[in-house]
This record gives structure tokens, C-alpha cells and sequence, in this order.
């Protein structure tokens, strides 16, 4: 199946198969930037290191193998062996390792731009989230410009975000007016909106488009095969998105 949104695609978005995407996502708007971009600037892949505390692991990891059913009689154990005493600790999470851009003028590397896609662990309530703002908004303070795409509908908007009422928003704040940013909201039914990246000045800024971007990995990955599109998407859209997104399917499915 083609892409079959002129969008976001909401399936998209569960947490179980939103960090396949993210990365997918990533290296695809890297790889599509490098060749625009150079020789003046190089786009690099870096990484953000997520470690939660243990009440908020189920939250925000996902899952290394999830258990559909357990199948089979129960494993029987002699009655006349008693197990051992033990302590129960509960155990902390592994890394989440997520990938984020950073633009950085070549030679010198000084880093000009930093774009990053939002993941269910920066953006819920939580420790993740509260050490990604304040990185954000140490950031916001330098002369780097700033790209933020927020493509997931859950958890509540990030500051200054949160001034509009939209599904998606992309954020995007330029070294020149620091304390200004442009916001590009949009909904489920919409395109993702092509915005110019923010570059060092008299310089051309390209255009971003997402949604090819989006189409390829979703086409290459085959993530067509995994997704039910007879279910609905977590988290579940509204019911006017619904019933758009049903008669979409079908039309794209007959």
C-alpha cells in the first residue's frame, strides 16, 4: 500500500512503533539535507540519552518483546522443595537512545541549526520531558536556530506551542529574531506544512517537506503490513477525523 495520508498518519504514532519511526524519520530528513546542504554546511545525526526513574518506566520505554498470549500447560514444580527466600528491587530502565539533527558550518563546525522531532519520551509529563525543556530553553538562548516537529497528538503541547489549539505543530526559531518563533499548526486532514529551515543569514534556506519524506519511509519500511487500520490509532482521533480517515482508507484499500 502507498502512503495513504496527505498527512500525519495517526497509526503512526503508537508508542510501540512511534521509536522505528522517529529514527526511520530522522535519518531521512538527514540524508535528504547532506545533499542540499553541502559543501557549506554538514548535517550531522547525534543523540539524546533518556534513563527514567522506576515509577515512570512504563510510561515512556518501549518495549524490547511484547507478549501477546502465553500459550501451553503450566510448568509444575515438586511440592517437597521449598523455594529460597529472596528481595524483591525493581529495576531501572535501559537507555532510550533517540536521534536529533544538528547543522554545523563547515570547517569551523559551529553548530547553526538543531532540528528535532519529538518522541513520547520528551513530550510526556514526567522527568524526560522536564530535562528536554530545559535543554530547549537553554538553547533558545544561544544564537542556534531551533526546529521542533511535534507529529504525535499525545501528551500535552510544549511550551509556547501550547498558545494554539492544533493536532501537530512544528516549531522553527531563527538565530536572528531570538526572541521570536514561527509556529506551522495542522491538523489530521491536513498536509504537514513545508517550512524553510533556518540557516545563518543571506543564506537560501531550503524547504522541508515532510510529507515525501514521511511517504518514503513508510513505503520502504512496509510498515503497511504491521499496521490494522481496522482498529483505531492510539491515541484514538476525534470523530470527525475518524470518520475522515475510514472513508480515506476505504478508498485507498478498494
Amino acid at each position: 500500500m502507498t502512503y495513504p495520508f496527505p498527512g500525519m498518519n495517526p497509526w503512526l504514532e503508537n508508542p510501540l512503533l512511534w521509536h522505528d519511526v522517529h529514527q526511520r524519520l530522522s535519518i531521512a530528513l538527514a540524508e535528504d539535507l547532506a545533499t542540499r546542504l553541502r559543501p557549506r554546511y554538514f548535517v550531522g545525526v547525534e543523540t539524546h540519552t533518556y534513563i527514567s526513574i522506576p515509577d515512570e518506566r512504563r510510561k515512556s520505554r518501549y518495549p524490547d518483546v511484547t507478549i501477546i498470549d502465553r500459550g501451553g500447560a503450566p510448568v509444575q514444580t515438586s511440592a517437597a522443595i521449598a523455594p529460597a527466600p529472596f528481595t524483591e528491587v525493581v529495576l531501572r530502565d535501559d537507555p532510550l537512545i533517540e536521534n536529533y539533527l544538528v547543522v554545523r558550518l563547515v570547517p569551523a563546525g559551529e553548530i547553526v541549526t538543531v532540528i528535532e522531532i519529538l518522541s513520547h519520551a520528551n513530550k510526556q509529563p514526567g522527568r524526560d520531558r522536564e530535562t528536554y525543556i530545559q535543554k530547549r530553553e537553554e538553547l533558545l538562548e544561544t544564537e542556534v536556530n531551533l526546529v521542533e516537529i511535534d507529529l504525535l497528538r499525545a501528551h500535552p503541547p510544549m511550551p509556547y506551542a501550547d498558545e494554539i489549539d492544533s493536532a501537530y505543530c512544528i516549531l522553527a526559531r531563527h538565530r536572528t529574531r531570538l526572541n521570536r518563533a514561527r509556529l506551522y499548526p495542522f491538523g489530521v486532514q491536513q498536509a504537514i506544512p513545508i517550512f524553510p529551515l533556518p540557516l545563518l543569514p543571506d543564506d537560501q534556506e531550503p524547504l522541508v517537506n515532510l510529507n515525501e519524506l514521511l511517504a518514503g519511509v513508510y513505503e520502504r519500511a512496509g510498515y503497511d503490513l504491521i499496521l490494522n487500520y481496522a482498529e483505531p490509532p492510539v491515541p484514538p482521533l476525534n470523530e470527525a477525523d475518524a470518520a475522515w480517515a475510514n472513508e480515506l482508507l476505504k478508498k485507498v484499500t478498494t
